[in-house]
């Protein structure tokens, strides 16, 4: 068995035979709604019960080519339902299965690959050439899965994915014994991607089971089934990829809820093929990324008002909506439920925001939030921490990181050091993780979301979040999208600078802009100068390329710019 190389080892929840894991969860719902549909990608369509079915045709395949329980299977794919069939075939030969983001070059392949110790990798053809330079690095990978995407010759040796499940058994396959472990890697947002390592009925609580208000957590596997036999389905639109933690959660909380899910199996973005999908499948609801996905698909729905009858739910998780986004939505339709969740690779969901707060003016109590920064309701396990580790109370005038207990990762995959740095221990032994945002407590208990801790600019001794202006200057009507970042400053050691595009047929000057982030600001907080990019650039899920936006503003010669705001003018 390969090794599971994390440390520090964290004891957990005794498991018994009928421990929540994600292949026993699919079995349970298959048996309970074998006939209704689960899974729509491109030309397949695949019943519940097709699905288990084909995830079990691909176990036995893993099993017969020597894979183990406990090792590692890496999934190199666009969405499509292979990579579920892919996922959950890994899960039921006691393997694990490792997300590998096809956007990667070879050395970030070679990375992920190398230090998640995978030995089988299922991928598209097309995909798998960038390992092929890279085949000789991977000593541990010893088997390779083609999956067909119209690319005529396999850049690696590899067997065929439909010649092997057309040639494994069907039927049921014995006990593995194998680890109960859910990998998921993250990119973050420095250095080379991280293997988070979570047991599989922590990540279920903690991500993937969906509950009504009042509703206690299922008991059994069992009677996860029987709940998805008596819901009412729905169908969910996965605009995000499956390859990261936003798509995929929202994926397979569907499914185990006995929902249908459709994947936007596009390998570009296009908001009118979205709604011809989504108006096609009778979609209810719309799961995205923030307002890289949302923004346009609303303003195409403002063209086009009628589309989409049945469509009643956008989700986003990942980043939250902007109050401008939020209102595009609502200005389609009135009643559109808006979710927004709070939550990442490491903390799993954590809650769900409510609307925006007021903003305040100037050094306003950060409790109360300030213009348009999300305020989310937490669950019980969800805290913000001081410097020792102990909660804020309500109404704390303090900053503090977000942080999550109970039932988190065991830490990163073969990293001890950082499993340390992010999964700490308090002075009463209880163990967190810290989620790298940093937050306030309001009156009522809620978390107001500040921003990342790595992005946020110190201007003159004040701490400036960039998600916070980026919300503002993104209600702006001229704005169509905006990064914010810190450019160096020889006095206050770093300036806010902004990086936007602007909406068809807007040139506003800098002071309009900064005229309008002084109304909802404070003046420490308004960017002193504003890069216009025909696009500001996002990663692969929607979320604020801050290196790109950085890199921007070091080699902004050429580019457009409002002109910049006198330093200390605002102090």
């Amino acid at each position: 068995m390969t090794e599971t190389r994390c440390s520090p080892a964290v004891p957990g929840p005794e498991r018994g035979a009928d421990a929540f894991s994600l292949s026993a969860l699919l079995a349970a719902v298959a048996a309970a709604v074998p006939d209704r549909l689960a899974v729509v990608a491109g030309p397949s369509r695949l019943t519940f019960a097709a699905l288990d079915a084909r995830a079990t045709r691909v176990a036995h395949h893993l099993r017969a080519a020597g894979i183990r329980p406990g090792e590692h299977v890496a999934i190199l794919s666009f969405n499509r339902a292979e990579w579920l069939e892919s996922a959950f075939g890994a899960f039921r030969a006691g393997a694990v299965p490792v997300n590998v983001n096809y956007r990667y070059v070879p050395g970030e392949l070679r990375h992920v690959l190398a230090d998640s110790d995978a030995v089988a990798l299922i991928a598209e053809r097309a995909l798998a050439g960038g390992v092929a330079g890279i085949r000789s690095a991977l000593p541990r990978l010893r088997h390779v899965l083609l999956l067909d995407d119209g690319t005529a010759a396999a850049p690696i040796p590899g067997t065929d994915y439909e010649t092997a499940l057309a040639t494994a058994p069907a039927g049921a396959l014995p006990r593995t014994g194998g680890e109960d472990r859910y990998l998921l890697y993250t990119g973050g947002t420095t250095g080379y991607p991280k293997g988070v390592l979570w047991r599989q009925e922590d990540i279920f609580r903690a991500a993937l089971e969906r509950r009504v208000r009042g509703m206690p957590r299922a008991r059994s596997v069992a009677e996860q089934g029987e709940r998805a036999r008596r819901q009412p389905r729905r169908v969910l639109l996965v605009l995000g990829p499956l390859m990261h933690a936003a798509g995929q959660w929202n994926a397979l909380a569907a499914l185990f809820s006995g929902h249908t899910v459709v994947l936007n199996t596009d390998h570009t973005f296009d908001p009118g093929r979205v709604l011809d999908l989504a108006e096609r499948e009778e979609v209810q609801t719309l799961q995205c990324v923030g307002d890289a996905m949302a923004r346009p698909v609303a303003l195409r729905l403002l063209d086009e008002p009628h589309r989409c009858p049945r469509l009643s739910v956008v989700a986003s998780g990942g980043t939250p909506l902007t109050p401008a986004v939020r209102g595009l939505w609502r200005s389609w339709r009135p009643g559109i439920v808006l979710r927004d969740s709070y939550g990442g690779s490491e903390t799993g969901v954590c809650g769900a925001a409510q609307e925006e707060v007021p903003p305040v003016p100037h050094h306003g109590d950060p409790s109360t939030g300030s213009g348009g920064v999300r305020r989310f309701t937490m669950g019980a396990s969800v805290a913000v921490l001081d410097e020792a580790l102990r909660p804020l109370p309500p109404a704390s005038d303090r900053i503090g990181r977000i942080a999550r207990t109970g039932r988190i990762p065991l830490g990163y995959y073969n990293d001890a050091a950082a499993t340390a740095r992010t999964f700490p221990t308090d002075a009463d032994g209880r163990r967190w993780v810290m989620s790298g945002d940093f937050g306030a407590v309001a009156a009522d208990g809620s978390i107001v979301l500040l921003g990342r801790g790595a992005s946020v600019i110190n201007t003159g001794g004040e701490k400036v979040y960039p998600e916070e202006v980026e919300s503002v200057l993104k209600s702006h009507p001229a704005i169509a999208d905006s990064i914010v970042v810190a450019a160096p400053d020889e006095r206050l050691g770093q300036r806010v600078t902004a990086v936007v595009s602007l909406a068809t047929g807007h040139r506003p000057s800098g002071e309009q802009l900064r005229d309008f982030c002084r109304d909802r600001l404070a003046g420490f907080k308004v960017p002193r100068r504003i890069h216009v990019v025909p696009e500001v650039k996002r990663t692969a899920v929607g979320k604020q390329d801050y290196r790109w936006a950085a890199a921007v503003v070091r080699g902004s010669a050429g580019l457009l710019r409002i002109r910049e705001r006198p330093a200390g003018a605002e102090h």
